[in-house]
């Protein structure tokens, strides 16, 4: 028996690698696909590379036809604009994963604040499991909506709550100093992320303003129930895709890095994609994979964590089908590895 998965919002980055992905899973049959501008057309228009291998092509989305033949359902519109589908999905009895941020946050003033805009489920803020399920997995096994994590705080979230749960670091601001591939900026064509703005470059955005840094610091509170403050710094470079962060910390006194990757390793002993290593990670080491690779360093007196994902994967869709193994009850490496 195979579950029937739609995607609503067909046609970016991160849909292409989450298509690619449920086409290899043995337990999902993809029986929809929406896109808003391109309906009507096979689904290799505006993804080329999946000519002849999913004859389903793009539709108009309507609730009535995603009842009739969805059994789970990934939202890939933009921040603001997802709760609205979203809250028809689950209403209708459709399980379903949300990649923007609009269940990420705890409450509504939070939302309005970051994202300056309305939110159409304002009451499911604070109650929809984070899809992090090497911390979160028990809420989301029963869940019927999982919020679907930022790239950049997954690579921060993810060392960091060992470290704080079991009291090992200093309460000091945590800074994160985070690099991206081209990719993290979506599909939809962007100056900044134009070849000739962006290539032979490196640049900070977003500097002090960017909406990961509330995510990281509401969902690392949710972790300890304290709050925990972060100062983020992301960097544009010119790759493809991936994201490494370097994490600094003050660890309390005595503790040093050896001891902070051994939390982190003893932590995630048993979770198949988190990797803790000696060695530095890069960016290839975990393209097209969903594995987080981590590692820390002295720095005489704090402590670098180096982190990183590939963007697309474990910070998008390889995370969003983890989520889905745990929700419907597959085991959680399917399809992933």
């Amino acid at each position: 028996m195979q579950i029937r998965a739609g995607i609503v919002g067909a046609t970016g980055y991160t849909a292409l690698e989450l298509i690619k992905i449920l086409l290899r899973h043995p337990g999902v049959k993809i029986t929809r696909l929406t896109s808003r501008g391109d309906a009507g057309q096979p689904i290799e228009v505006p993804h080329p590379s999946l000519r002849g291998l999913l004859p389903v092509s793009l539709g108009e989305f309507s609730i009535d036809d995603f009842a009739r033949n969805v059994d789970i359902a990934f939202c890939c519109l933009p921040h603001a604009a997802s709760s609205a589908v979203v809250r028809q999905l689950v209403d209708a009895g459709i399980k379903a994963i949300d990649f923007s941020a609009d269940y990420r946050l705890n409450d509504l003033a939070s939302f309005a604040e970051v994202y300056q805009a309305e939110h159409a489920d304002p009451e499911q803020l604070g109650r929809v499991p984070y899809g992090i399920p090497e911390l979160f997995r028990e809420s989301i096994r029963s869940a019927s909506l999982v919020a679907n994590p930022g790239c950049f705080p997954t690579t921060a979230i993810i060392p960091l709550a060992p470290l704080l749960q079991n009291n090992l670091l200093e309460n000091a601001p945590i800074i994160v100093d985070s690099k991206t591939g081209v990719s993290g900026g979506g599909r939809t064509p962007k100056l900044n992320f134009h070849f000739p703005e962006c290539n032979e470059s490196a640049s900070a955005y977003a500097v002090g303003t960017h909406r990961h840094r509330p995510e990281m610091e509401q969902i690392l509170g949710r972790v300890v129930d304290q709050k925990v403050r972060v100062n983020f710094v992301p960097h544009l470079i010119p790759m493809d895709r991936g994201i490494l962060s370097t994490i600094y910390v003050q660890p309390k006194p005595k503790i040093k890095a050896a001891d902070l990757l051994e939390a982190i390793r003893g932590h995630y002993a048993q979770e198949p994609f988190i990797r803790v290593t000696k060695q530095l990670p890069a960016t290839k080491d975990v393209s097209g994979t969903n594995f987080c690779d981590i590692t820390t360093r002295d720095l005489g007196g704090m402590v670098a964590i180096v982190s990183t994902i590939d963007n697309l994967i474990k910070g998008a869709s390889g995370a969003a089908v983890q989520n889905m193994n745990v929700m419907c009850g597959f085991t959680e490496t399917t399809a992933l590895v």
